[in-house]
């Protein structure tokens, strides 16, 4: 099971190579798939043409044999994650009749992830998000979709930065380490040796060597979720709170919340391709974000009503200490981002590896590739430390980026590919989609950015605002 996510988590690599290169540019998934360089002949368009069809005949009777359980599993992997530890915040801090807002929108985002296997069987040399992005709307297509994708991406781990320093923080409490000529708190310097430990992760080339940690980050929001349920259960913390009805003035920055726990779409074109039976695709959508949005909704309502107001925005640090199953959690949220880094930088990785010369040695390109890599961990670094808003910062990157590749751009490219196609009813709710996202894409991107403001001017004070 395991192999199929490494190939997964390949072609997700392989989406994003691509994304900021000018239509010139072709992939070669058989080069990429040997951690080779490329020597194929793409010097003009013809043999351009003919390389990316040949490159996807290729794909298809060597990727293309995965099974409907295999998507399943894929699809549920990349859902799940760091957005889990902020639902029953979000629920407790939005009231319970914001559970609606979380289902909808896993509705909402079940039905765009649709939208893109359909804009994808109308053109059979797109494989990528970012390839939707260009069969739509041209070079612009792709560079807004690429743009959106890399932001994601910082944000999403300055997230995880934030939330590897919360949890380590109290896992390791009562822990002391002082540098003199470092002027850093023991948590702030917890948290640097943590991410240097990760740092030699960003320096290994061979895809197969880091892909075994999208499986880790897999089974360690799992172990999350269990010790949440068995805290519940066994742990002597009676669930007697009161969940408010709703604080419609909170629904805005509540959403971003939501909204980033369905972020997941720019891996889906290429689950699609490689599915043996690609027309089963709108299935795995149902059954994956039904049981991810039950997931999140039981987590939520758990969480919401063990802890009720005093609930944290990353629910691991609301459970009791003492317990074993809360250890366990505090370890898997600290060792979730630590598998995160490589993964994510792979793609930026081999996109600058492809801008260097080609005369260049490989093992110029890989030390080159290695300080960027590093320079860019470390920014990720300070910019965590210093906007410890966990909550705040996770709101924001679902409000300003989320929205746009779950919501809005999959309607859009969808409408401009399938124009001809689609009776007025079908593009009436699609563009109601769009508004609609838009919408709560800016209101919570204000919402959020408003708070953040206000955290970071009351910096110096012992407790932080509540959305």
């Amino acid at each position: 099971m395991w192999d199929k996510i490494s190939k997964h988590r390949k072609n997700e690599i392989d989406m994003h190579i691509g994304a900021t290169s000018d239509v010139q540019w072709v992939s070669c998934p058989v080069c990429l798939e040997e951690s080779k360089l490329c020597v194929c002949d793409h010097n003009s368009i013809k043999n351009l043409d003919s390389t990316v069809e040949n490159g996807l005949d290729i794909e298809h009777h060597v990727e293309a044999n995965g099974s409907f359980a295999h998507a399943v599993i894929n699809m549920i992997g990349m859902l799940i994650g760091l957005g889990q530890l902020s639902t029953p915040y979000a629920l407790e801090t939005g009231g319970w009749a914001s559970a609606s807002l979380l289902v909808g929108l896993g509705i909402i985002c079940a039905y765009s992830s649709q939208l893109l296997g359909k804009c994808l069987d109308k053109n059979l040399k797109s494989r990528s998000y970012t390839d939707i992005g260009q069969h739509a709307f041209g070079r612009k297509g792709r560079i807004l979709a690429a743009t959106f994708i890399y932001l994601e991406i910082f944000m999403a781990l300055v997230s995880y930065t934030i939330s590897l320093h919360d949890n380590l923080i109290t896992v390791l409490s009562g822990t002391h380490i002082k540098v003199p000529w470092a002027k850093l708190s023991t948590s702030q310097l917890l948290t640097s040796i943590a991410v240097l430990i990760a740092l030699p992760s960003l320096w290994l080339r061979d895809l197969s060597s880091i892909s075994f940690l999208s499986s880790g980050g897999i089974i360690m929001s799992l172990l999350i979720f269990i010790s949440v349920a068995c805290t519940a259960i066994f742990g002597g913390v009676k669930s007697n709170h009161k969940i408010p009805i709703l604080h419609i003035h909170n629904i805005p920055a509540v959403s971003g919340l939501y909204i980033f726990s369905y972020a997941g779409h720019i891996v889906f074109p290429n689950l699609y391709r490689a599915m043996k039976d690609p027309s089963r695709f709108t299935k795995v959508s149902v059954v994956s974000f039904t049981l991810v949005t039950a997931l999140y909704t039981a987590l939520a309502f758990m969480g919401a009503k063990l802890f009720g107001p005093e609930v944290n925005p990353q629910i691991t640090l609301s459970m009791p200490r003492h317990l074993l199953v809360t250890k366990i959690a505090l370890w898997a949220t600290v060792l979730t981002p630590m598998t995160k880094y490589a993964l994510e930088f792979a793609p930026l990785a081999i996109q600058i590896e492809r801008t260097l010369p080609v005369k260049m040695s490989p093992r110029l390109k890989m030390i080159i590739r290695s300080i960027l890599g590093s320079i860019l961990l470390l920014l990720i670094l300070a910019l965590a430390l210093s906007v410890p808003y966990f909550e705040y910062v996770l709101s924001l990157t679902g409000s300003l980026v989320s929205v746009a590749i779950c919501m809005i751009l999959p309607c859009a490219f969808y409408i401009k590919i399938c124009w001809h196609e689609i009776s007025k009813p079908v593009l009436i709710f699609n563009l109601s989609l769009i508004a609609f996202g838009t919408l709560l894409g800016l209101l919570g991107t204000i919402s959020s950015s408003k708070l953040l403001i206000i955290s970071l001017s009351t910096k110096k004070s012992s407790v932080n605002p509540r959305i």
